[in-house]
């Protein structure tokens, strides 16, 4: 088994690659020993000493690492963990499913129902547009909120922490939501 790695626009976040589907649905973002409860691969990546945040796309997942820890130091053994996991065939997911973490975002969001026609436009373009390409960078955005004419989106794995997320939000995502939906006036990070 080969695993590649790339470097994420987040110097403390890197992109591990496995060469095969990591995760069907929805990604899932572990930010501690205790979330990382419910999958033995998360479990293992956080005994390595600096990991900090662990996360789950359909095909890769990324590690972020503490301030302090070097890549040289710690990519090794998260490729052994990475590729233990997958030789020992043990599942990535162990009792929850990634419905619960979908259901639950999906009830933490806020908006009022008169602008559900804004926000379902919001929402289809954070999907076919934004989604994708921040996938790309290892990371995960989705809704969170519309108010006043503010989108509160969800940064997750990659994206969350990144120097170059404040600038990715304002210049990029908040641009594209400006064009095609007049009603935005902002876009914030929660």
């Amino acid at each position: 088994m080969f695993i590649q790695t790339e470097a994420t626009p987040n110097p403390a976040t890197l992109k591990f690659i496995p060469g095969r589907v990591v995760l069907n649905g929805s990604p899932m973002e572990f930010s501690s020993r205790e979330s990382a409860a419910r999958s033995p691969l998360a479990e293992k990546l956080f005994e390595v000493p600096g990991v900090t945040s662990v996360f789950y796309g359909s095909d890769f997942i990324t590690v972020t690492k503490a301030g302090g820890g070097e890549w040289q130091q710690l990519k090794p053994a998260i490729l052994g963990a990475i590729m233990e996991h997958y030789m020992s065939g043990a599942p990535l997911l162990a009792g929850g499913t990634v419905t619960d973490d979908v259901d639950a975002d999906d009830e933490d969001e806020f908006f009022d129902e008169a602008d559900a026609e804004t926000v379902d436009m919001i929402k289809d373009l954070i999907e076919t547009r934004v989604r994708p390409a921040v996938a790309n960078d290892g990371g995960d955005i989705t809704f969170r909120g519309f108010k006043d004419g503010i989108v509160y989106l969800n940064m997750k794995g990659a994206c969350s922490g990144c120097p170059s997320s404040t600038a990715t939000l304002q210049h990029g995502i908040q641009n594209l939501l400006k064009h095609f939906v007049p009603d935005v006036v902002e876009v914030r990070p929660m």
